[in-house]
């Protein structure tokens, strides 16, 4: 079973910028997709950006033109990239993994914390 650890996270004030970091424990081009979710307390966990093995990115319409979602095959990595950052934004991050042939990502990390002040 690959592993996922995320890094990255801390506290940023409103309009500053972090750069998430996923590395799994073996290779992510075993992976149709990789994504990058989060959970606010007391919200339920949403998508915010997707990567296709293919390269293909696809985001969720609040983080367009703030985040940027890239992979790194040959370090077997994914990161994230978030600008000009929000107090909405706070939430633990979560790295994900979705094998070919699945519907759902299934393989998951811990999560990183992103915490955005005033």
């Amino acid at each position: 079973q690959v592993q996922l650890v995320e890094s990255g996270g801390g506290f940023v004030q409103a309009g500053g910028s972090l750069r998430l970091s996923c590395t799994a424990s073996g290779s992510i081009g075993r992976f149709l997709a990789m994504a990058w979710y989060r959970q606010a307390p007391e919200e339920q966990r949403e998508v915010v950006a997707t990567i296709f093995n293919s390269g293909t990115p696809t985001y969720v319409d609040d983080v367009k033109g703030r985040f940027v979602i890239s992979r790194d095959n040959a370090k077997n990595a994914i990161y994230l990239q978030m600008y000009n950052l929000r107090p909405e934004d706070t939430a633990r991050y979560y790295c994900a993994a979705r094998r070919y042939g699945r519907s759902a990502f299934e393989i998951w990390g811990q999560g990183t914390q992103v915490t955005v002040s005033r």
